[in-house]
């Protein structure tokens, strides 16, 4: 693979959202070097087509439809039967625990839906090539992560590998796992003795290192990561 434009890479898209896909093509056929091998809005269409055909990179959205499968296992079974065709995430949860989930599960780029479409272009020729990219939004993880061998390790939740990847303090890393068991603030506090005040601080600062906003995209991230 190469991302000169004396090579015309193939990109597969997947995308439940037929504006946005329609977006996409449009941003890839006006490109000199790149080819639109195919346009899905379901995973399954996608699987049957790689049966047929190979492309040099798939872009996917992360959150497809409520009846679909979740963006991390998506991810993996892409990885698992298609390991040598890299993956760019597009999504508009493009917050540093999403990435990393998707990161791990097998994703080799991931940009959000509110960039610049030349972001797209940079990211698909960067993945193609055998690098990662991630959004400008965000800073990818502390450490390198190996898919092939991170992806399915026994035990492993939200807080043995986001909260160690993006390097929590031990009392931030407790108040996330008791949040995650549903604990109030205020139950949290008593339970370790401390005041409402410090477990509100440590809450926001654990929320500020993953990229998270609220507790619904704290549980929704879990979710995913399946």
């Amino acid at each position: 693979m190469s991302d000169t434009l004396s090579t015309r890479l193939r990109v597969m898209l997947l995308e439940d959202h037929i504006l946005v896909r329609r977006g996409m093509e449009l941003v890839l056929k006006h490109d000199y070097g790149l080819d639109v091998a195919g346009s899905f809005c379901t995973p399954r269409q996608l699987f049957e087509a790689l049966k047929e055909d190979k492309p040099d990179v798939i872009v996917t959205d992360y959150a497809l439809g409520a009846t679909e499968t979740d963006g991390a296992k998506l991810l993996r079974s892409l990885h698992l039967h298609h390991p040598r065709v890299p993956i760019l995430v597009v999504s508009s949860h493009c917050n540093a625990a999403t990435m990393a989930v998707a990161q791990r599960a097998g994703a080799h780029g991931f940009i959000g839906k509110t960039e610049h479409e030349s972001e797209l272009i940079l990211a698909i020729r960067a993945v193609a090539a055998g690098r990662t990219y991630f959004s400008r939004q965000l800073n990818a993880p502390a450490r390198p992560i190996d898919p092939i061998h991170q992806v399915d390790e026994p035990n492993k939740d939200l807080g043995d590998e986001l909260l160690d990847t993006f390097k929590l303090s031990t009392r931030e890393h407790e108040v996330l796992r008791c949040i995650l068991d549903g604990m109030s603030i205020k139950a949290i506090a008593k339970k370790f003795s401390r005041s409402v005040t410090t477990i509100s601080a440590q809450k926001h600062s654990a929320f500020r290192k993953l990229g998270l906003c609220n507790d619904h995209e704290l549980f929704k991230v879990r979710y995913q990561r399946g």
